[in-house]
């Protein structure tokens, strides 16, 4: 059974920094690419990053310059680099493959 498992999440001051990852099991993860998605509460979930399996990524204008997303293939692990954290970056964050779904999240606070 493929999963997703997130992990990183924590309370940080803002200004601060965090590293996400997400592994995914199984032999499916060099297939598809995975994004980092957020949800904060009483809103949509949204894209925050996304990387390919040739490494090519985007990001959302809001954590362009801020975020950096990257792949091990070896480990079968995506990273979100967070760096100058801010209060409105305050969510749950999940990662999304198109094979292996969504994992179950982890919550990011960024206190003021």
């Amino acid at each position: 059974q493929v999963q997703l498992v997130e992990s990183g999440g924590g309370l940080v001051q803002a200004g601060g920094s965090l590293r996400l990852s997400c592994v995914v099991s199984g032999s499916i993860f060099s297939i598809g690419g995975v994004g980092w998605y957020r949800q904060a509460p009483g809103k949509q979930r949204e894209l925050v990053a996304h990387i390919t399996s040739s490494h090519s990524t985007n990001y959302a204008d809001f954590v362009k310059g801020r975020f950096t997303i990257s792949r091990d293939n070896a480990k079968n692990t995506v990273y979100l680099q967070m760096n100058s954290l801010k209060p409105e970056d305050t969510a749950v964050y999940y990662c999304h493959h198109p094979l292996a779904g969504w994992g179950q999240g982890t919550q990011v606070t960024v206190s003021s």
